[in-house]
């Protein structure tokens, strides 16, 4: 089985593993607490501080643990409530159809005719930043692209004779939605979802930075980089180790989804 997995496939599976066994593992793994200051300010990679200290003193080592762990967690709460609720209403209005299919859809065109990070940026300034409503508004304005997705999808299903079948026997949008068209819909939906969960990461990391993601003392990785962003002006390189962590954490799941949707879709068979 193993043998059988690309490279590039196996060493995304060994970084994304590595980071979701770190978030889950961060309680016991962190050698200090999360917001508990150990040294003096930006000091250098030691013995005692693998990273170096952060702007104020706190272990960076700890803080891009317990950051990775809060990061992968909005982003994938976040990444199922988008696949939820955008695959379920995109396969509705597909089978519903007529006036369904097109409040649904203009209601979904409204939404993404505005910018994801400014419409975020809004509302989260209106409301209290916690993570609940982060995942909330998150998964909402991400639900819309995977509804366009799956819609486009379950339309082409819709027109197969074993639908048409169902129909004629009677069953309703509940049979049909998760009984002949989910399960025919799988393959693009499961490699979307790599995608789309990189989106998420992207997504808290920039709210963070901006000031409207995650609140200090809590850490994410966006949040480590705006608070030691000020040290790459003396050639302390404290923000980048987030930086590299959501680009490697990007390019590993993108790895694993190339491979998903090489394994799975049938225009790939050949390979």
């Amino acid at each position: 089985m193993i043998r059988n997995i690309p490279l590039a496939a196996m060493v995304g599976l060994m970084f994304t593993g590595l980071y979701f066994a770190m978030a889950i593992l961060a309680p016991w793994i962190a050698p200090y607490g999360m917001a508990e200051i150990v040294g003096d300010v930006w000091e250098p990679s030691s013995p005692e501080h693998l990273l170096g200290t952060d702007n104020i003193g706190r272990d960076l080592l700890t803080r891009m643990i317990y950051g990775g762990r809060t990061t992968i967690f909005i982003a994938t709460v976040a990444t199922l409530i988008s696949f939820c609720t955008g695959s379920i209403l995109g396969f509705w209005a597909a089978v519903a159809g007529g006036w369904v299919d097109q409040l649904l859809s203009r209601f979904v065109d409204l939404v993404m005719s505005i910018p994801s990070l400014i419409l975020a940026l809004v509302i989260l300034s209106v409301m209290p930043v916690t993570v609940p409503v982060l995942v909330v508004v998150m998964g909402f304005l991400d639900s819309t692209r995977v509804f366009r997705l799956s819609r486009a999808v379950a339309v082409d299903i819709t027109v197969m004779d074993y639908v048409e079948a169902a129909k004629l026997r009677g069953e309703g949008y509940r049979w049909v939605i998760f009984r002949e068209i989910l399960p025919n819909a799988l393959s693009p939906l499961v490699a979307e979802m790599g995608l789309r969960f990189i989106f998420m990461v992207l997504f808290i990391s920039t709210l963070s930075f901006l000031g409207l993601g995650i609140q200090p003392p809590e850490a994410d990785w966006g949040g480590i980089v705006k608070e030691n962003a000020d040290g790459i002006n003396y050639g302390i390189g404290a923000a980048l180790y987030p930086a590299v962590a959501i680009a490697t954490l990007a390019i590993s799941v993108n790895l694993v989804a190339d491979w998903v949707l090489n394994r799975t879709t049938s225009l790939k068979g050949g390979r």
